[in-house]
Parts: C-alpha cells; sequence; structure tokens
C-alpha cells in the first residue's frame, strides 16, 4: 500500500484523497474525523477520540502551567 497521494486544492486550502483501502483501515468513513500526530518515524493519522483531544488539550495546559514542578518530579 505504498502508492503516492496526490495534493488537491479545495477552496484555499490543499488535501488529499484517501483511498478506500486505507479508510477502511483506519475504519473511518466520509465526515468522520482524524487526528494528525507527529511521531519520530513520521506523521500519523488516526480516527479522532473527541474525549481523548479534551483531555490532552487540559493535560497539556497543566504541564505548561506546572512545568518545573513535574521538572523537579522527574529527576
Amino acid at each position: 500500500m505504498n502508492k503516492p497521494l496526490k495534493l488537491i486544492k479545495i477552496g484555499n486550502s490543499t488535501g488529499v484523497i484517501l483511498p478506500k483501502e486505507v479508510l477502511a483501515r483506519l475504519h473511518v468513513e466520509l465526515g468522520d474525523e482524524l487526528s494528525v500526530a507527529e511521531t519520530p518515524s513520521g506523521i500519523e493519522l488516526r480516527p479522532s477520540d473527541g474525549d481523548f483531544e479534551a483531555q490532552m488539550a487540559v493535560a497539556r495546559k497543566v504541564m505548561e502551567k506546572r512545568r518545573l514542578a513535574l521538572r523537579e518530579l522527574a529527576k
């Protein structure tokens, strides 16, 4: 499944059409949301989990606010 994907213009944005095989492997369909994450091996697409994304947003705020305390605890 190493087929190149072509970028297309969608309004003022750029998009890509995912083959049906990719959608099936992700267990998503038209209208679903995907989450994009950068990993050491590249970019990862996965089905979006709204609850998880909301929890991570809160965790990021706490980590930023308590950065020094967390750094000390990590020692």
